[in-house]
């Protein structure tokens, strides 16, 4: 009697504890959003400062000073990004374990090995004073914004960890991820590199890694020429066993990015002659997203009068107090990622009897010893011990097993620094230039327009003087004297394109300029030059241009760079006696409209082919590399398209895998082999869409920690996407596009912007996700911020 009255009253007490559960759960979550308006009183600022959010949930700062507006940018980043700028803080300095224990303590390892943040509080001690004060008003301001919160961001909630202080060093430390984001791909291509020139011929080698070919689209010089087929006598492949499944490379083609273009104010519509400025930046994609829609102004009275009006708008990076990108009425300027070269790998000599010595270029001196603790939550500490040269740490071994310092810009002095901040009072393209080349960041392309028209292009970032008595793209002995980094390169001697007389410039991620220049910026791994020669062939159709030819541009999914291989696959099939090739295949490729559409199944045969035809013949050129190191991945090689295809043409025999009798064999079999993996999944073969194959899958950096159904709630929709390598419009399910803008300085109310993954971070903000759906769809929204929805009003 006693147990049934105890289950019936449980089972009228459970669904009410539930809700008691969810309501108290609801309330934590609604306790950790952002403020959004009425009055915040904060005595660390100078005066009253306004913060105001559109429908898009884009900021407006207004201040009367410079330090007040960077104040005000770090309690709105805290309050919207904290735990994204706690990751990325976390991931440069091997921190990331303490949140989430074991399971992050392998990537910690690997980070702390570069010890950054001991670099990044030397870093701060060398930045000018003007930049520290905004490094300090920026702190002040980010732990206000994380201590106004009722209640600490919902991750750490989730985590059941609590959010550390940010200091000053954190911002380095955020400037550092993004070295490791744009420049850590670099770094270990040359290490494959230095694998692949010790096992292969010298022939052999230099026809898979040559800088460029005729795809190349650079805005000074020509196409560069392919080397030849090596020769019989160098590589034969009638000689070698080469497996045709096992080990086939991954043919993973995205790398950090972007697109950026202009057109001179003489080829635009605007009355006034203002230059016109695009800009896409490619990287993976996230909830939110990494960028965050800002607009600065200042308006200077008092005892700040001699200070100059500001109105800037653009995106920040939470953790960073400056505009990345943007317009500040005068000039407009946007980043591609320049693929110099700018990590380079020291072989170390040890001495033989005394493994703590190694041969420096004084002589022989003590490797310098570090004991770095790692924090893991719910489990004891790790200690790791980092050894350290006078050209970096050493965290790598070469082929031989010959121990190699990395020399990296992001550790230099004056590798990191402000300067971008200047950037925002720059009123010409050459004020800017000479802004951009002095700036401490991972080295970008950087076009710039003003209002007068001009445009102009150059490396920002700072570049490493190299002598010229070794190879950069691999690794070396710098222990003789004047060998290796001699300094900075001069401003005077940096590369720089202004007004070209065509009007227009593009870049895209790939060389931009001729053979002897290239020397100075050097090849860290150069994508194939078919996307910005399709924005290049786009921008010469046109004799006059509007913000939305530009934008249209930036939309280009047409796969002309796939056009050769649509061709290749018809004339094999065609060819063949007999192609196996079902009659449904044959009718799908009929339907080829020459784009990456969602609907397009052909276009996902055509792209399946190529992958196929590609990896099989890496496989089979790389046969000798594997057999002496198993478990050996190919280094990105973005230039093997022209390789794979000079051999394509020419056919040889020496170079056709033995398993078949001729090349047209081959080709059917790869053809088969891309047909088959279609045909594993479920349905018909014409449910094989490019759109089911490129479904969004952009998520919370917690989701994959959660329940599918709580994960889907973090992440966005998994809508198709058109787009893909090659083309403008780069599209992977969880790579793209950041950002997408076109601005011409002075009138910013007529351009462009958009962006996916949403302004917030928090679920419950009606700014999470924002303007996804029309990133997704191709929908520009305003550059501007639109009208004001909440203001926020930050007293002393």
């Amino acid at each position: 009697m006693i147990r049934t009255t105890f289950i019936r009253n449980s089972l009228i007490l459970f669904p009410g504890l539930i809700l008691l559960l969810m309501m108290s759960a609801g309330l934590l979550l609604y306790g950790s959003l952002p403020q959004y308006d009425g009055k915040t009183r904060l005595p660390s600022l100078g005066a009253p400062v306004i913060v105001e959010r559109d429908t898009l949930g884009s900021v407006t700062i207004t201040a009367r000073n410079r330090v007040d507006i960077t104040y005000a940018l770090g309690f709105v980043h805290a309050q919207e990004r904290f735990f994204e700028m706690d990751l990325m803080r976390r991931q440069a300095a091997g921190e990331l374990a303490a949140i989430f224990g074991e399971s992050a303590l392998a990537l910690d390892m690997e980070s702390r090995k570069y010890r950054m943040r001991a670099r990044a509080r030397q870093i701060l001690e060398r930045l000018p004073e003007d930049q520290r004060q905004l490094l300090m008003a920026y702190r002040a301001g980010v732990n206000a914004g994380l201590n106004a919160l009722t209640v600490r961001p919902y991750p750490y909630l989730l985590t059941r960890t609590q959010p550390a202080e940010w200091l000053e060093e954190d911002t380095v430390l955020v400037i550092f991820s993004m070295f490791v984001t744009l420049n850590e791909s670099s770094g270990k291509r040359e290490l494959g590199l230095s694998v692949l020139r010790a096992a292969l011929p010298d022939t052999l080698f230099r026809f898979l890694t040559a800088s460029g070919g005729p795809w190349d689209a650079p805005l000074t010089g020509g196409p560069l020429e392919w080397p030849p087929v090596p020769s019989a006598d160098d590589f034969d492949l009638k000689t070698k066993d080469v497996p045709q499944l096992a080990n086939m490379p991954v043919l993973d083609e995205s790398i950090p990015g972007s697109n950026n273009f202009a057109v001179a104010g003489a080829l635009t519509t605007f009355t006034d002659g203002a230059a016109l400025v695009a800009n896409d930046m490619h990287l993976t994609l996230r909830v939110p997203n990494l960028w965050f829609r800002t607009r600065l102004i200042n308006i200077p009275e008092g005892k700040n009068l001699t200070q100059q009006p500001l109105d800037i708008t653009g995106i920040t990076l939470p953790g960073v107090p400056s505009i990345v990108m943007g317009s500040n009425r005068h000039i407009a300027w946007s980043f591609t990622n320049s693929y110099g070269d700018f990590i380079d790998w020291v072989r170390v000599t040890l001495d033989p009897d005394d493994q703590s010595r190694y041969l420096g270029t004084p002589g022989w001196q003590s490797v310098l010893t570090f004991r770095e603790t790692i924090h893991v939550r719910n489990a004891p500490d790790k200690m790791i011990t980092v050894h350290e040269t006078e050209w970096g740490p050493i965290v790598a071994r070469d082929h031989d097993g010959v121990p190699l310092a990395i020399v990296w810009t992001a550790f230099q002095p004056g590798g990191v620094n402000l300067n971008l901040v200047e950037l925002e009072q720059a009123r010409t393209v050459d004020e800017a230039a000479a802004i951009a080349q002095q700036t401490g960041m991972p080295a970008q392309n950087f076009i710039v327009g003003d209002k007068r028209g001009n445009i102009l292009w150059t490396i920002a970032g700072r570049i490493p003087l190299r002598s010229d008595n070794f190879d950069p793209r691999l690794p070396a002995d710098w222990s003789t004297p004047d060998t290796g980094w001699l300094g900075w390169l001069n401003s005077a001697d940096y590369p720089l394109i202004r007004n070209p007389d065509n009007g227009r410039l593009w870049t895209a991620n790939t060389r931009t300029v001729d053979p002897d220049t290239l020397r100075i910026i050097g090849d860290g791994g150069y994508d194939l030059g078919a996307r910005s020669r399709q924005i290049r062939d786009n921008l010469l159709m046109q004799e006059q241009f509007t913000a939305d030819d530009l934008f249209s541009i930036q939309l280009d999914y047409r796969a002309v760079f796939f056009t050769h291989w649509y061709a290749l696959l018809i004339d094999i099939l065609k060819r063949s006696e007999k192609t196996g090739a079902p009659e449904q295949l044959e009718q799908i490729l009929q339907n080829w409209d020459g784009r990456a559409a969602v609907d397009s199944v052909a276009y996902r045969i055509v792209r399946s082919f190529r992958h196929e035809v590609i990896r099989s013949i890496l496989t089979a050129l790389t046969v000798d590399v594997r057999q002496h190191h198993p478990a050996f991945q190919l280094p990105r090689l973005n230039q093997a398209e022209h390789a794979v295809w000079r051999i394509l043409e020419e056919r040889p025999a020496h170079l056709l895998p033995t398993s078949y009798s001729n090349w047209d064999d081959f080709l059917l079999h790869s053809v088969d082999q891309a047909i088959v993996a279609l045909q594993k999944q479920s349905g018909d073969i014409t449910a094989r869409t490019w759109g089911e194959d490129n479904a969004a899958h952009i998520s919370h950096p917690l989701s994959q920690h959660l329940p599918k159904w709580l994960a889907q709630y973090l992440d966005m929709p998994t809508d198709p996407l058109p787009g893909d390598m090659h083309m403008p419009r780069i599209q992977t399910p969880n790579f793209g596009a950041s950002q997408r803008s076109v601005v011409a300085p002075g009138k910013e109310e007529e351009g462009y912007f958009d962006m996916p993954g949403g302004q917030s971070g928090h679920p419950l903000s009606p700014y999470y996700g924002s303007g996804h759906a029309d990133w997704v769809s191709g929908k520009p929204t305003p550059f501007m911020p639109g009208k004001t929805e909440y203001v926020l009003e930050l007293v002393p």
